[in-house]
């Protein structure tokens, strides 16, 4: 592969600093919800989910995350009511809905400011490759239907390091979705010791779909996916419209929209994600809002008891590290 030479360059930096960092350590529980490559794997609505678990079992949860698409220069608290995406990124937003958020590539700032906030149980969402902090429990989700595609490492493929290198680090894979695409990760991690949990995406507003016909739009990192998602909770897609991961939508492009499904009489849809980026926008946004239905979806775990193991162990790692 013509790439290549410039994956293994690539991988073998990445190795490296997943296996000799020292990140800073924060004084409650981490657990990272990551992923092997770059793109979607669902690792968001995983991380809701653990949150919705925690609370349950009395902890007060936060978020961390880069904000990916936004602005910001120094870790924040996220105001859910007020940011928008320019500023915090899209995912920032859609925690912000569930439990506090804070945000900025500095892992360890970010965690202080939860620490402040009141939050005893800290969710990364994402950030498992940087090792900025310290991590106790890594759970790497991965998409069922795409898996790691070729297997190389950017930029001849979507890996983020080599797979083994990754795995080293990892305690746990999830693995999202139908299909078969994630069995060779399966098979690796069963070899190295690793859990293997799984769990699919349940529609939430599946009854507001049925025999409606849709103009779908995306940006995020596998828009097939959310196609198929509508079609599958019984809506019609009869044109779709792709953008970049995290794009930031202008007027001209959100008019293109109203008015592409204007003309085939046509319904909009689009996912949370891209609904968090119109939130707070110019008034043509905000049109293009009221005429949306977003997809809202729910992870279902295959054992109800998942998401509070993974807690409790986290916990327990915490305990531990707090002892040594």
């Amino acid at each position: 592969m013509l790439m290549s030479p410039f994956a293994l360059a690539y991988g073998s930096v990445a190795a490296r600093r997943l296996e000799r960092a020292s990140p800073p350590a924060i004084d409650a529980p981490v657990l990272c919800v990551g992923n092997f490559t770059i793109g979607g794997s669902g690792k968001t609505p995983v991380a809701i989910a653990l949150a919705v678990a925690a609370r349950k079992m009395k902890l007060n949860p936060g978020f961390l995350t880069r904000g990916h698409g936004g602005s910001l220069r120094s870790p924040r608290i996220v105001d859910g009511e007020h940011d928008s995406a320019r500023t915090t990124g899209d995912e920032p937003l859609l925690l912000a809905r569930h439990a506090p958020v804070a945000a900025g590539t500095n892992r360890h700032a970010a965690a202080q400011l939860l620490r402040k906030a009141g939050c005893d149980f800290l969710i990364m969402d994402d950030g498992f490759q940087s090792r900025r902090l310290d991590i106790d429990y890594a759970l790497m989700v991965v998409d069922n239907s795409r898996g790691i595609g070729n297997g190389y490492v950017i930029p001849a493929g979507p890996m983020r390091a080599p797979l083994v290198s990754q795995l080293r680090r990892t305690d746990a894979v999830l693995v999202m979705g139908s299909g078969d695409a994630g069995d060779d990760v399966v098979r690796m991690a069963a070899r190295a010791a690793k859990p293997v949990y799984k769990a699919t995406t349940v529609v939430r507003n599946r009854d507001a779909l049925a025999n409606r016909r849709f103009l779908a739009f995306a940006g995020i990192g596998n828009p097939e996916k959310f196609f198929d998602t509508v079609v599958n909770a019984g809506g019609w897609v009869s044109v779709t419209r792709k953008f970049p991961d995290h794009h930031l939508f202008d007027d001209r492009e959100m008019k293109e929209l109203l008015d592409a499904a204007a003309s085939v009489d046509l319904e909009l849809i689009t996912t949370a994600k891209d609904a968090a980026r119109l939130a707070h926008g110019s008034e043509t946004a905000q049109r293009l809002l009221e005429q949306l239905t977003v997809l809202e979806i729910d992870v279902a775990f295959e054992e109800n008891g998942i998401p509070a193991a993974l807690i409790e162990e986290t916990v327990k790692r915490y305990s531990l590290r707090e002892t040594r």
